[in-house]
């Protein structure tokens, strides 16, 4: 099972990161990736500056929102499952 991760921390809470989370949980879900991927809250990527972080795959993804959270999906992640 892969690893999803957003983190919750201060900063990231304050800009946003629960929506990003439930955009994360609708997008899993209508992809039918329950069994693959695991979306774990986390504290503190240390990039606290940049905005809602979200590591994928090792490798961080910061600037994220309720905004962008599709198009992050849709070209990282749904990727590794086509």
């Amino acid at each position: 099972m892969l690893v999803l991760e957003v983190c919750v921390g201060s900063s990231c809470h304050l800009k946003g990161a629960y929506d990003v989370i439930t955009e994360l949980q609708q997008l899993i879900a209508t992809h039918g990736l329950q069994e693959h991927i695991e979306l774990k809250a986390c504290f503190c990527m240390n990039n606290c500056i940049e905005g809602v972080n979200v590591r994928w795959e090792g490798q961080i993804y910061p600037l994220l929102s309720k905004e962008n959270i599709v198009a992050f999906f849709t070209d990282r992640v749904l990727c590794k499952f086509h």
